[in-house]
């Protein structure tokens, strides 16, 4: 007596017992239709003439037989693939600048992509090597990224693909960038202390020249004219942006007679708490003090914890990902600015 083969289980089982990984052909085979219609079944190709059932009867055996479809191959015959890449100089390993990766991770994944990350601690060959590599790996883009707000010359190797820079810029505006909006950030900050109603508010800067260090002190200048406060030069005090430099700030601070500051960052207010302290002050009764950065190690963990405006880190990696895919719009001549919020707490 003949018996009819049982498409599926039984396939599957001696495709499994054969010791090999399961081939398009197999599952061929175990649909009763022609490899060439596998392919377009798997690959989607909505222009290929197949019949609903044979379809089905493709779906079944994928199914069965656990065929998972060569990825690499895929990449070649489309010309990109399901990978964006990320290279960044050091975000990886600086706790509170890796949720730029978490961010373009989440958003990547939501569009059916894999991130590819590269940390090369800013060294040029490790950068040329990882673009090169994504490349090979036909990546649909590239995110170039840096853990604090700079400009920066892209590789050159970035040309060859399309890219987005993230938390950094180029000086001419000939890339796609998005940053944070550091001028709204230090205006949200300072606000912060004006509805708690001070009026006489000391801002410690930097001294390292950066986008932080301009950006901040508009947006300071500019929250203080919108309330009628006359903008006084004594009020800005510059320091190393660390807890050594707000501690160091201390005297310079008090002797202005103000009732509130903002810090440039949490770590400047961190080493300002140590310094008020020590002079018998209490914050907020004596002085409020506001930072910036939202580092959650210091800020959250200060007593009393710290009010701040938090860097957007996740959204920067998250909107990196949305220009690449042309989902979102970078503005002409100028780079996406992603909003900082205020984070309020018990400090003001």
């Amino acid at each position: 007596m003949t018996t009819k083969r049982k498409r599926g289980s039984t396939a599957a089982a001696e495709s499994g017992h054969s010791g090999h990984p399961v081939t398009m052909r197999d599952v061929a085979e175990a649909a009763g239709v022609s490899v060439a219609t596998v392919s377009n079944v798997v690959n989607d190709k909505k222009s290929a003439r197949i019949g609903a059932d044979a379809r089905q009867r493709v779906h079944d055996a994928v199914s069965d037989l656990g065929y998972r479809p060569n990825a690499l191959a895929k990449t070649l015959s489309s010309g990109s693939s399901k990978f964006i890449g990320l290279v960044a100089d050091a975000i990886a390993t600086t706790p509170f600048a890796g949720q730029i990766i978490h961010g373009a991770q989440d958003e990547a994944w939501k569009h059916g992509f894999v991130l590819l990350v590269a940390n090369t601690e800013g060294d040029p060959a490790a950068e040329e090597a990882a673009i090169a590599m994504m490349l090979e790996h036909k990546v649909r883009g590239v995110l170039y990224s840096t853990w604090y707000h700079r400009a920066v010359v892209p590789p050159q190797a970035l040309r060859e693909t399309d890219y987005v820079l993230v938390d950094c810029f180029e000086a001419n505006a000939a890339s796609p960038a998005v940053v944070p909006d550091e001028v709204q950030g230090g205006y949200t900050a300072t606000g912060l202390l004006l509805e708690a109603g001070h009026r006489r508010i000391a801002f410690i800067n930097t001294t390292s020249s950066s986008p932080a260090r301009s950006g901040r002190l508009k947006g300071y200048r500019r929250a203080l004219a919108e309330a009628g406060i006359e903008f006084d030069p004594a009020l800005v005090l510059e320091a190393h942006p660390d807890q050594e430099g707000g501690y160091a700030a201390t005297d310079r601070l008090l002797e202005q007679k103000v009732t509130a500051v903002f810090c440039h960052n949490d770590r400047v207010a961190m080493g300002l708490y140590d310094g008020v302290r020590e002079r018998g002050l209490t914050i907020p009764r004596d002085i409020a003090i506001a930072g910036f950065d939202n580092q959650e190690v210091i800020a959250a963990h200060l007593r009393p914890p710290l009010s701040t405006v938090a860097l957007p880190h996740y959204e920067l990696g998250a909107a990196g990902v949305r220009v690449l895919l042309g989902i979102d719009t970078v503005p002409k001549n100028s780079p996406m600015l992603i909003s900082c919020p205020a984070v309020s707490r018990a400090s003001i």
